[in-house]
């Protein structure tokens, strides 16, 4: 069987409802946090798919977490063999840095459901569907990649590289996971910034969630089943 490994950045940041297509593609999932002792020796080569989930920090906020510089150099070297790679939110923007691409922090933050502008056939499946966003950094788009997507405040919203790497800032997997009343509770802060409140959220979650992740499960299992 195959193995996919989980790179947990968080603990309220996991594969939540990607689980399902990546297990029907044939996958044995693991799952290693990088508070794990044994994080900083992983071999990011090894495993058949590789999938960096969300997370708080910024991949420029080295000093405040070391382990990003070792992440990345990683993943650099994984990336450079063409290793099939899923990067959500934080994940997605590892990946672009690890490809040399310039990861900022964006105007404002992005929070809650919105719908996306799809630019590549990959996410019809999420035409006028709203996904939820939770963010505040960007990046700049890796050189020979795919455009996949935008918002109205965010330019990209994912890429794509071949057929093997896949990149995108928002979270389609999380429409049915109650770790979604976590990031309410955990992270006010956010939730006020975007002028919005804790009950319109969960109300959207609600409304939005369940057909996002149908939409995001579509996605990922096309993309699985094309990789090279």
């Amino acid at each position: 069987m195959k193995r996919a490994l989980i790179v947990r950045h968080v603990p309220v940041e996991g594969i939540a409802g990607y689980r399902e297509p990546v297990e029907a593609a044939g996958y044995r999932i693991d799952r290693v946090d990088v508070a794990d002792p044994g994080f900083a020796t992983l071999d990011f080569a090894e495993p058949d798919l590789l999938i960096l989930m969300g997370g708080p920090m910024s991949v420029y906020e080295q000093d405040r977490h070391p382990w990003i510089a070792s992440l990345l150099h990683r993943l650099a070297g994984r990336l450079e063999r063409d290793r099939p790679t899923l990067g959500v939110c934080l994940g997605a923007q590892m990946i672009a840095a690890a490809l040399g691409a310039r990861v900022y922090g964006g105007p404002r933050k992005e929070v809650g459901y919105s719908a996306l502008t799809i630019r590549h056939p990959l996410l019809r499946h999420l035409e006028d569907r709203p996904v939820l966003h939770w963010h505040g950094d960007t990046f700049e788009r890796p050189e020979g990649t795919e455009w996949l997507a935008s918002s109205e405040l965010y330019e990209n919203q994912g890429f794509r590289r071949g057929a093997n790497v896949l990149a995108l800032q928002f979270h389609a997997e999380m429409g049915r996971d109650e770790r979604f009343d976590t990031w309410v509770d955990a992270w006010p802060h956010d939730v006020a910034a975007v002028g919005t409140t804790a009950e319109r959220l969960r109300a959207d979650h609600a409304t939005f969630g369940p057909p996002s992740l149908a939409a995001g499960q579509a996605v990922m299992a096309e993309w699985l089943a094309g990789l090279d």
